[in-house]
């Protein structure tokens, strides 16, 4: 039990309460005394803490920025999918709060047990699927009466999108998602016990002008083997992997090969397009580079050491006097 904290206008008008007779000092401590009971619904287990429930709040915001990405190239419309809210409810809660008609795409996520329902609001659903047809997007809603040709096409889509769920859990398990079902009615997915703790992760979703909801509910089956690793010890754990040798080394190989262009650069100058024009063999152009400064050494056009012209075998070669910092030419 956690101690509320009074502020000073209450806890003045607490004393002058007392003072005056309005409350009893000996009825308060009897409550005081008294056990303080707080209602709990066992039908309402909450199964997973709050930085869990935090945890796959972020899983699911990387999962929807993959999805807008995946579903603006798939649909050449305007997408916007971001969380609404994550939260822990029983599963027959989560049937009862999506429409009697919609469309629900079944996933298997091995090695992981049981099953995961993705809730596509019928609005999204057809915008998706005209869209896909070609036309304009309209979210009309005519799910209950699909073609068999529609439910095709609709759960290729979400099977191809199946990919970006695979990439946004890779950072806490690997897992190969499978579309395993495609249903419009939600009373025929008793996947589990009606009182089961799941957890419903809500995107809102907008394609083109048409706006809607996507609902994820994952069961507490599916999650239970990796719940450890939902907890922010093991994000900051996860967060400080020593590096792979192995791949430093190769990818270190691999850039010291790498050719770049090196140039010294003797000086600069500017000069009329006239003076250009009747230029000479023998003439001098006077450049801006004195001859007692050193000269700049650019490496792919950026100017990187200074260094000093000479000759080494019979070969004009420049010695590397300092490095260049950034910043240091702007005030020179």
């Amino acid at each position: 039990m956690v101690d509320e904290v009074l502020s000073q206008n209450e806890i003045d008008a607490l004393l002058s309460a007392l003072t005056s007779g309005e409350m009893d000092a000996d009825e308060l401590k009897k409550d005081e005394q008294e056990k303080r009971v707080r209602v709990y619904d066992f039908k309402r287990a909450l199964r997973f803490s709050k930085d869990q429930i935090r945890s796959i709040g972020r899983i699911h915001e990387n999962y929807a920025r993959l999805l807008t990405t995946f579903f603006s190239a798939q649909l050449r419309t305007y997408v916007s999918i971001n969380v609404a809210s994550v939260d822990q409810i029983p599963y027959e809660e989560f049937i009862r709060s999506i429409p009697e008609i919609t469309v629900l795409n079944v996933y298997q996520l091995a090695p992981l047990d049981g099953r995961m329902i993705m809730e596509i609001n019928p609005n999204i659903a057809y915008g998706l699927l005209d869209r896909v047809l070609g036309g304009r997007g309209d979210g009309i809603n005519k799910v209950d009466s699909l073609t068999e040709i529609e439910t095709i096409l609709m759960s290729q889509l979400f099977e191809k999108a199946s990919v970006n769920l695979k990439e946004a859990w890779s950072s806490i398990v690997s897992i190969d998602p499978v579309l395993e079902d495609f249903e419009v009615n939600p009373q025929f997915l008793q996947m589990i016990s009606p009182n089961e703790t799941v957890v419903v992760v809500s995107l809102n979703t907008m394609i083109g002008e048409t706006s809607g909801m996507i609902n994820i509910c994952i069961p507490h089956i599916v999650l239970e083997p990796i719940i450890p690793k939902l907890s922010a010890h093991y994000w900051m754990q996860t967060a400080k992997k020593e590096r792979d040798e192995a791949v430093y080394e190769k990818l270190s190989a691999n850039i010291q090969a790498a050719n770049v262009e090196v140039k010294a650069l003797l000086g600069e100058t500017n000069i009329s397009v006239q003076d250009f024009i009747h230029m000479q063999s023998n003439d001098i152009i006077s450049l801006n580079q004195p001859i007692e400064q050193p000269l700049q050494l650019l490496i792919n056009d950026e100017a990187k050491f200074h260094v000093q012209a000479g000759k080494l075998k019979n070969k004009i070669s420049v010695q590397i006097l300092e490095d260049i910092e950034e910043g240091n030419e702007q005030n020179e």
